[in-house]
């Protein structure tokens, strides 16, 4: 009898741990670096990179190279971008090769806060802690709690 209860009683620890790693839309919840503990590494990159960074109250670091003209982004409008993406070692993560267009409130909250601080026609240089990124689960080949940086070119905006 006391196998059967230390039995369930472990499976019920067990289930309990596993069900408040998740987050009801099923992905796993995690804790990791805030956005203002990456500010140094992003500071040192703009600092070796010639880049002229001011930070945002969410911790993004941006260089508006270009305000832009054109129309201004908000929540779901849609923007055509050129960018590069790096990781802080200088290596390439991802780039377009012709322009891609997205919904800005389906991106990363870096580009939800920095795309918006510009026009069409603009061009902006994005250093993104990793909170403001894909945070502690990473994506794809990102790791996890990796701060980024994006250059981006806004193309146009659909509102």
């Amino acid at each position: 009898m006391k196998k059967l209860l230390l039995a369930f009683v472990t499976f019920g620890i067990i289930a309990y741990v596993l069900s408040c790693t998740k987050t009801t839309s099923g992905y796993v919840s995690c804790t990791g670096p805030t956005a203002a503990s990456d500010s140094t590494v992003l500071l040192a990159y703009a600092n070796a990179h010639g880049i002229t960074a001011v930070a945002d109250t969410s911790w993004l670091y941006y260089q508006i190279i270009d305000t832009g003209s054109g129309a201004t982004p908000y929540g779901r409008s849609k923007i055509t971008v050129n960018y590069v993406g790096k990781y802080l070692t200088g290596v390439n993560f991802d780039s377009t090769a012709s322009p891609a267009t997205f919904e800005l409130d389906s991106l990363i909250p870096a580009w939800q806060y920095g795309i918006p601080k510009i026009r069409a026609g603009g061009h902006i240089k994005l250093l993104v802690p990793s909170a403001l990124a894909f945070g502690c689960t990473g994506n794809g080949n990102i790791q996890p709690n990796t701060p980024l940086f994006f250059d981006v070119n806004l193309i146009s905006v659909t509102n």
